[in-house]
């Protein structure tokens, strides 16, 4: 086998592979989405986030810890109602930004966001 079969067969693992984790996930979070969890790590129960509309603040319908991202716009994710700064029951400037491609948990549960195109 040449060095260039060895490389296609490589490439070809790796994309299946990913094809795999991928699978996995997709009913977490379709390309184009954000989806919260209520437990840490993308556990729990999953709630996409509504990308339709910028600038709109929602509230989630249950408080989250996690998310995942692939979306083209960023999604400010706040800890009190209303989309309001701060620490929970606290005012300040204290929000989250999931990004445009990502996934984390969050120092507190959120509770609303707002969502932004990416400029």
């Amino acid at each position: 086998m040449t060095y260039r079969h060895v490389r296609i067969a490589a490439i070809a693992a790796a994309v299946a592979a990913l094809g795999a984790v991928g699978t996995a996930q997709a009913h977490a979070a379709a390309p184009g989405g954000v989806t919260f969890y209520t437990g840490s790590n993308r556990t729990g129960t999953a709630v996409a986030a509504d990308l339709g509309q910028d600038g709109v603040c929602r509230e989630l319908s249950a408080p989250a810890r996690s998310f995942f991202a692939v979306s083209d716009k960023d999604v400010d994710v706040f800890f009190n109602a209303d989309c309001r700064p701060g620490a929970p029951g606290q005012e300040g400037d204290l929000f989250y930004r999931t990004g445009t491609l990502g996934q984390g948990n969050f120092p507190y549960a959120a509770v609303s966001y707002r969502v932004h195109s990416v400029d």
